[in-house]
């Protein structure tokens, strides 16, 4: 079947679900922390890093979020998860892959971000690997789904604030099995303060990954 736009209904562009005049509408996220991918208001060349990220560095070592958790982006990501729209995970995994096709130093695979096995059979899947699996097959990049779980069934991060969402998320991961290389990506739908991905990534980082990235479709403002 020819791409149609998961949006507005009409013809997709360059072989994806989404036409031109709909892609334009998404907020890009070009002017941000090298680290957190937070939105910058004065030039990243001139300040590669947020305030916070100078004072209280987080566990991955950089992040890449390509767009702003808005309008469009936040209805992709919101269809997905909480409607099962899978086909929005297509889209939003070869849109995360785009920017990346050109990136010097790809990592040895991804890694989705695990939910707690109550969590996957309440929802039935798990959108951070159905993105990881999309994004992967456009970079030809392999998905461990196996060596990290989320041992603890945490409460929804939506109401937290940021203390409340790092309390929440302390030691919620755990390797179970060995990793053998050296660079990792994370890979999520949306990063709000990174409570997530920062305890994941020291898990990883305790295991012997040297690098370990985030790559996220979307960064909250």
């Amino acid at each position: 079947m020819p791409p149609t736009c998961i949006l507005c209904g009409h013809a997709g562009q360059q072989g994806i679900d989404l036409c031109y005049p709909c892609y334009i509408q998404l907020t890009k996220n070009s002017q941000c922390c090298y680290h957190c991918a937070c939105p910058l208001e004065i030039s990243a060349q001139l300040s590669p890093l947020c305030g916070r990220c100078l004072s209280h560095p987080q566990a991955f070592d950089a992040t890449y979020a390509p767009f702003i958790h808005h309008g469009a982006m936040r209805h992709l990501i919101a269809g997905l998860k909480f409607s099962a729209d899978t086909k929005n995970a297509r889209l939003l995994g070869v849109l995360l892959a785009q920017g990346l096709k050109q990136t010097p130093q790809l990592p040895d695979y991804l890694i989705p971000v695990p939910l707690h096995k109550a969590r996957y059979r309440q929802r039935g899947f798990n959108q951070s690997i159905e993105i990881a699996r999309a994004a992967g097959k456009a970079l030809q990049l392999p998905v461990d789904v196996h060596s990290c779980i989320r041992h603890r069934d945490t409460p929804h991060q939506t109401q937290l604030t940021a203390k409340q969402r790092r309390s929440n998320m302390k030691n919620a991961f755990s390797i179970v099995k060995p990793i053998q290389v050296s660079h990792i990506a994370i890979v999520d739908d949306v990063m709000t303060t990174g409570s997530t991905v920062h305890e994941l990534a020291v898990v990883l980082k305790k295991a012997g990954v040297a690098r370990v990235d985030v790559w996220v479709c979307a960064r909250a403002s």
